[in-house]
């Protein structure tokens, strides 16, 4: 397609480049802002330089955050003692939005999947492992969606955790097969989070 400009082609490139934006909408995003008054546009510019150079990750949990911790982190009212591992920091938000979880967090940045190449050693199980071998932690909830990916990885961990007196626990099945936490309405992800099943007991000695 020729464009009349080649600064409104290049910003329609851009936005087109982003997940879920075709060039039609990339167009209509791009016709948008140049209708916008330019304090709009710089407003949206340095917004977006904003969120790539200021937002961190959580230290300890690898949340986004504006701090080396989290809020969830630091917040004393939460309990640490829960921790709820997710594959994405939108799984996070997720859960979040059902005003049903108290615990904290632990982000994967993903789950295992041989066929993508994405092995255990790329994502932050290790540091999950640490936490919960020299915290008081008492319970862990695997939090994925329903996948062999996600069956995998939870049994991996699992695998992993055997022999620590901790409980360790899945959300409920109430969320349908290949369908992404984000995706599901909040009063389903609530109670899948409230009846999860337990995959592995404390052991005693």
């Amino acid at each position: 397609m020729n464009y009349p400009s080649k600064v409104i082609e290049k910003a329609i490139n851009e936005l087109a480049a982003l997940p879920g934006i075709g060039k039609k909408t990339a167009m209509r995003l791009a016709l948008h802002i140049l209708k916008q008054p330019i304090e709009n546009a710089v407003g949206l510019g340095e917004a977006l330089i904003a969120l790539r150079k200021e937002v961190k990750y959580c230290k300890n949990c690898h949340n986004i955050s504006d701090s080396d911790l989290c809020n969830i982190c630091i917040n004393p009212r939460r309990d640490s003692q829960t921790i709820c591992v997710v594959e994405d920091i939108k799984d996070v938000i997720a859960i979040e939005s059902t005003n049903q979880f108290n615990g904290v967090y632990h982000v994967l940045g993903g789950i295992i999947n041989p066929l993508m190449g994405v092995a255990p050693s790329q994502l932050n199980i290790d540091s999950l492992i640490e936490k919960v071998k020299e915290s008081d932690c008492k319970e862990v909830i695997f939090a994925f969606s329903a996948s062999i990916e996600g069956d995998t990885t939870a049994f991996y961990i699992s695998k992993k955790l055997t022999g620590t007196a901790v409980r360790i626990s899945s959300i409920a099945r109430g969320i349908p097969i290949g369908l992404d936490l984000e995706y599901t309405d909040e009063i389903t992800l609530g109670r899948s989070l409230l009846n999860r099943t337990i995959i592995q007991t404390v052991q005693s000695d």
